[in-house]
């Protein structure tokens, strides 16, 4: 990314946020980049009450819609690699009443990955058909649920 891009995401509030505070701007993987720096923020959205952690999940969902579509229309690109809110959300949910421990957030974080980037059936059928800001979210926010509801089987100890 040249340095015009990079001062365009990091002055304007809306491209700061959709691309993840500035960890879409990795040159590789930005959507990996975006979940690891979910990953520290989850450790400070699990201090939450469980309301409030679904609170903010809704918010943030909310808020995505926004911030995504916006951001990838004043880039003339719809879903632009470097938009990671989603990555965000969907991490989040992924983590929504996650056992304690490091191996957890990891476990989470492998699965949550693996729903993103393969995008399974229906995965794959709205990050293709649905637009603007809510098929940025939509296709993350599906992968996060597919991959809560497998963290949830290892969880309690049933085979994936």
């Amino acid at each position: 990314m040249d340095a015009q891009f990079t001062k365009k995401v990091f002055t304007s509030p809306v491209h700061f946020l959709a691309f993840g505070f500035g960890s879409g701007l990795s040159p590789k993987a930005p959507g990996t980049v975006g979940t690891v720096v979910a990953v520290f923020l989850y450790l400070l959205l699990s201090q939450l009450p469980l309301l409030a952690y679904l609170g903010m999940v809704l918010i943030t969902f909310s808020l995505g819609i926004y911030i995504c579509d916006r951001s990838s229309k004043l880039l003339g690109v719809h879903d632009h690699g470097g938009i990671v809110w989603d990555e965000f959300v969907g991490y989040w949910i992924t983590m929504l009443l996650a056992p304690n421990g490091w191996e957890w957030i990891v476990i989470g974080f492998i699965l949550f990955r693996l729903f993103d980037i393969l995008k399974p059936f229906p995965i794959n059928y709205f990050d293709k058909h649905v637009q603007g800001g809510l098929g940025i979210m939509i296709d993350d926010v599906i992968a996060g649920g597919f991959a809560w509801v497998c963290l949830q089987l290892i969880a309690f100890g049933v085979a994936v």
